[in-house]
């Protein structure tokens, strides 16, 4: 972890220009009747979970360039989450995939976490890779798969994910199927989905009564024909067909181009179904891109939902947040540090909306001054708000400043050394 005394220096050097700014910003929250510390309390308080695979450099079918000093195992990855919480303190939890970053002893894990004051998040399964141990393959589905003894492989793995999860703490499981199909004809289309939902109840059954099972879904990919889980509906259809502790999952970036995200989000608070986000961005695709890099109002406006809904009393609780990326071409630490900045950035911004009027000229059908009351909250500048929300709580006032400062990658890089990465595969 980062010397404390690193941050404090690195506070220290932008403090008196920190304060002019917040003052400014404070003033101009007054004249709107908003009160700047309130909303830094509200602030504060937002958190998100931070996933174990998002800690290495990722990659495409076409070749992967390592970051230096990247982690070589789950601890030194809790290690790297560690820093991002001191900076930003925001980020507590993590969310474990198995197997990828499946520990030999969870209790171990579980007590490393601890002393870097973390806990666990949601546990996610793996039915999309076949794993060396496996005795049948998922090449053509996992829990939608026509051979009993498929499904019944699937539906163990998500049993055991749930018991490493119990061991570490967690409280959630979440399920994405890769399942689908790339030919008509391939799938029996209602079939695949009712074996689909048979599977998910096996593991429904064996959740814990204090948990929580989410369903994700995606459009396309691996499958570009048809995917079991291929919308938002599909993913409803199966909660509802659970139970109560089952609801939907949102990736920003399981959607269509120009998909309505927030209408989505609006959708499933309705049917008091939206159980949380993995947090990202994208351009065509999947992208899994900083969150807020390429869409940042339609951001704002998903949390403009959620906000909304909040106050209204429509979330029984707090929807779980995780980002969910691959970082590419950024360092993977400052590339999580953007993002909590951004969704932070967001929240605030959607905590400024003047509801009362956004009513008053949604009812009255007042369409250019509705507009104006969500453009005047994206507007606002409040970096100095979400700088101040971190130092109260003893984070940075620049976390990727603070953490370049702090040299920790560089020493990383000459600490973390015998990693063998394989060549980039050929066209």
């Amino acid at each position: 972890m980062m010397n404390p005394a690193q941050i404090e220096m690195s506070n220290t050097a932008t403090m008196e220009a920190h304060r002019c700014d917040t003052e400014h910003l404070g003033e101009q929250l007054q004249r709107r009747g908003i009160d700047l510390n309130a909303v830094v309390a509200q602030v504060a308080a937002f958190e998100v979970a931070v996933p174990s695979w998002a800690l290495g450099t990722g990659g495409t079918r076409f070749g992967r360039f390592p970051e230096p000093g990247e982690p070589r195992d789950v601890f030194e990855k809790m290690d790297d989450i560690a820093v991002i919480q001191q900076l930003t303190r925001a980020t507590p939890r993590v969310s474990l995939h198995l197997p990828w970053d499946e520990p030999d002893d969870p209790g171990a894990l579980r007590d490393h976490a601890t002393s870097l004051g973390l806990g666990f998040d949601a546990v996610n399964s793996n039915t999309f890779q076949d794993q060396t141990h496996q005795v049948h393959s998922y090449k053509f589905g996992s829990l939608c798969h026509t051979d009993a003894a498929v499904r019944a492989q699937a539906v163990a793995h998500n049993v055991h994910v749930i018991e490493v999860g119990r061991a570490l703490g967690s409280e959630a499981l979440t399920v994405w199927l890769a399942d689908g199909a790339n030919y008509p004809g391939q799938m029996h289309l209602r079939k695949s989905f009712e074996r689909t939902l048979e599977g998910l109840r096996e593991i429904y059954t064996a959740l814990p009564e204090s948990w929580q099972l989410f369903t994700e879904h995606k459009p396309f990919e691996p499958a570009f024909y048809a995917t079991v889980v291929q919308d938002w509906g599909s993913s409803l259809m199966l909660a509802q067909a659970l139970g109560l502790r089952a609801s939907c999952l949102v990736d920003l970036g399981h959607h269509l181009p120009d998909t309505n995200i927030e209408l989505v989000v609006a959708r499933l608070v309705t049917a008091g179904k939206l159980g949380g986000f993995h947090f990202n961005d994208s351009k065509y695709g999947d992208d899994d891109l900083t969150a807020g890099s390429i869409k940042p109002y339609q951001l704002f406006l998903v949390f403009n939902e959620l906000v909304d809904a909040s106050e209204a009393g429509m979330l029984d609780a707090a929807p779980a947040y995780m980002i969910d990326q691959s970082h590419n071409l950024k360092d993977p630490i400052e590339a999580l540090l953007m993002t909590v900045d951004n969704l932070r950035q967001s929240y605030a911004k959607a905590l400024l909306v003047d509801r009362a009027a956004l009513a008053h000229y949604q009812d009255t059908n007042d369409v250019v001054m509705a507009e104006q009351v969500l453009k005047t909250a994206y507007e606002t500048d409040v970096r100095p708000l979400i700088a101040e929300a971190r130092q109260r709580c003893g984070g940075a006032l620049n976390p990727v400043a603070a953490f370049r400062a702090s040299g920790y990658r560089a020493a990383k890089a000459t600490e973390r050394t015998g990693v063998t990465y394989a060549p980039p595969q050929s066209l």
